[in-house]
């Protein structure tokens, strides 16, 4: 049996590989919410890894609020840089293969084709930027690790554009919706799937990889697919819109390119 540590449990990652689980009867999987494992808190750290030994651990706890982390900065590099730092030293302290979960927001968006793992990041918001620093505390401290790229991930738990298209186009609202962005828009549960295949059959090539769904959108085209596959396309106005106002800036291209 691999013991699995899942950190961030109630976000939509955590829910989406809590929904799989029975599918992997050779894995033992472990769940704390945030408010049962705090990361920014090495004791509580240590702690929960003193209860038991994990082989690895899937870290989905992540500060996301990609506007507000503009305003809350030093929430931000707390959670998603500080603890991702302590959970790397007590994944080295215990030999556990730790999984850390990031993000497209690395780099800059100036690109026009999919992005590699081997390109230069640079992150044009405080989102992109606290991750990036999560990620190089877990390439500076372990050697035994994978930082697995997503981008726009969705599914039915939590907030996430997904739901909210769909919430709107059910209370009749008028969507505006812009289409100066391109991604790939990304299942948590076929995330959560290829996570805990590679726990499964013990894969280690460890280092950064990058996982999505493969096709390409704007926000536009992801919203009308959205609409199409829950039958409300005909039952709501949709604008398309160039830009619209927001505190943080966001990459206009930030596909990555995903070899599976």
């Amino acid at each position: 049996m691999i013991s699995v540590l899942v950190t961030g449990a109630s976000g939509q990652l955590g829910e989406s590989i809590r929904a799989i689980k029975d599918l992997y009867p050779t894995l033992k999987l472990v769940f704390k919410t945030s408010k049962e494992l705090n990361i920014t808190k090495p004791q509580e750290i240590n702690q929960v890894f003193c209860s038991q030994t994990f082989d690895y651990c899937i870290n989905c706890a992540a500060y996301t609020n990609v506007e507000e982390a503009e305003k809350n900065q030093e929430l931000a590099y707390l959670v998603n840089s500080t603890g991702v730092k302590f959970l790397s030293e007590t994944s080295l302290r215990y030999n556990t293969v730790l999984i850390h979960v990031s993000t497209d927001y690395v780099f800059d968006g100036k690109k026009e084709t999919p992005y590699t793992i081997s390109d230069t990041t640079n992150p044009i918001n405080v989102y992109g930027a606290s991750k990036l620093e999560g990620e190089l505390a877990v390439q500076n401290l372990l050697k035994r690790y994978f930082i697995v790229r997503t981008s726009w991930l969705y599914s039915l738990h939590g907030n996430n554009f997904y739901t909210t298209i769909i919430k709107k186009a059910r209370r009749g609202e008028t969507l505006s919706i812009t289409n100066s962005q391109k991604g790939s828009p990304t299942n948590a549960h076929h995330l959560a799937s290829y996570i805990l295949d590679m726990i499964k059959e013990k894969n280690n090539d460890f280092g950064i990889k990058h996982y999505t769904d493969g096709e390409i959108h704007t926000w536009y085209t992801f919203a009308i697919q959205i609409l199409k596959d829950n039958s409300l396309l005909d039952e709501v106005e949709i604008q398309k819109v160039q830009n619209y106002r927001t505190f943080a800036r966001r990459p206009k291209y930030s596909v990555l390119e995903t070899h599976l």
